[in-house]
């Protein structure tokens, strides 16, 4: 990673202008999300389709892992992933080395789930990204990297 600029210095009402908007386009996404998720008609809630989206782009994830990355308690996480197995979307495998740590997987119904939800969202991103133009892609692109740390993926697509 490249050393920070020491001509970068952001006051206050900058940094909450930041917070502001990342704020409001959460929200923005959310309503996508919620659109999606009750045109499903499943009863599932955002918690269940961002499991969905993180086992589509980490397969084989486990409970305490996915508590990680969303913040959820492992309790929580594991509802969430016990919600998904019994309406058909998630499966649970033992792991090969222990057999009590078990991973989850999308079946073929939750890939679908999944990709219907976030279809709406990567038309959301698409026409932001083409407002902030190639280097304005990029740019969010780190700073969102930044943001994530230790969540990011360390091999691999990455964000």
């Amino acid at each position: 990673m490249a050393a920070a600029d020491p001509r970068l210095i952001l006051r206050d009402e900058e940094l909450d202008a930041g917070l502001e908007l990342m704020m409001l386009a959460e929200a923005a996404l959310w309503a996508g999300v919620d659109a999606g998720l009750q045109a499903e008609d499943l009863g599932l809630g955002r918690s269940h389709w961002r499991a969905a989206f993180l086992l589509k782009r980490r397969p084989g994830v486990g409970v305490q892992e996915l508590a990680h990355l969303t913040s959820l308690s492992k309790q929580a996480a594991s509802r969430i992933l016990s919600d998904l197995e019994a309406k058909g979307l998630a499966e649970k495998v033992s792991g090969d080395l222990d057999a009590r740590r078990r991973t989850a997987s999308l079946t073929a119904a939750g890939q679908a789930f999944e990709g219907r939800i976030a279809e709406r969202l990567r038309g959301q991103l698409a026409r932001s990204y083409r407002t902030g133009g190639l280097d304005g892609v990029a740019g969010a692109r780190r700073i969102l990297s930044a943001l994530a740390g230790g969540r990011m993926k360390t091999s691999g697509g990455g964000a």
